[in-house]
């Protein structure tokens, strides 16, 4: 499967290191086309617009975010702007031949993490929570898609 989904939790070390999730190793492989037994799997972190979390993307995902900026003058103060605001705080990562990432000290910070974190599977990125947070996060989302009687359409558009 190409998508990160489900959520995992994990322990982050003293050092600042963290387990991707294998699934999430697979995905992020499958994506940068990786060969087989490829002991790394790129990625980019980046904190969150919305969240007090860390945003995960594949690279490509994450140049895909650029194609955009070709709609703005590239001189001008709105491509400026926004290629500060996404780019900016961007941290382009590798995994270890163990699957772990070294999370940078400002994003741990942003995201409140401590000794455990969880990874929250978001279709094509992921997002590295505090625990409790991630969980009132999912629970938060789960109460709106109710409430606003959200569905997801499917086949063609009537």
């Amino acid at each position: 499967m190409g998508l990160f989904i489900g959520t995992h939790q994990n322990k982050l070390d003293a050092k600042g290191r963290v387990s991707v999730p294998a699934s999430f190793r697979s995905v992020l492989k499958k994506m940068s086309n990786a060969g087989e037994g490829a002991p790394v799997a790129p990625l980019v972190l980046r904190p969150s617009h919305q969240h007090p979390c860390i945003e995960g993307w594949t690279e490509k995902g994450f140049e895909a975010l650029s194609a955009p900026l070709d709609n703005y003058d590239q001189f001008s103060s709105e491509h400026d702007d926004i290629a500060m605001a996404i780019f900016g705080d961007a941290c382009p990562m590798e995994t270890d031949k163990e699957g772990r990432i070294q999370l940078p000290a400002d994003l741990v910070a942003y995201a409140g993490l401590t000794d455990s974190v969880v990874f929250i599977g978001t279709s094509k990125t992921f997002q590295i929570w505090e625990p409790e947070a991630g969980a009132r996060r999912l629970a938060e989302a789960k109460a709106a898609v109710r409430a606003a009687h959200m569905t997801l359409r499917t086949g063609a558009p009537a």
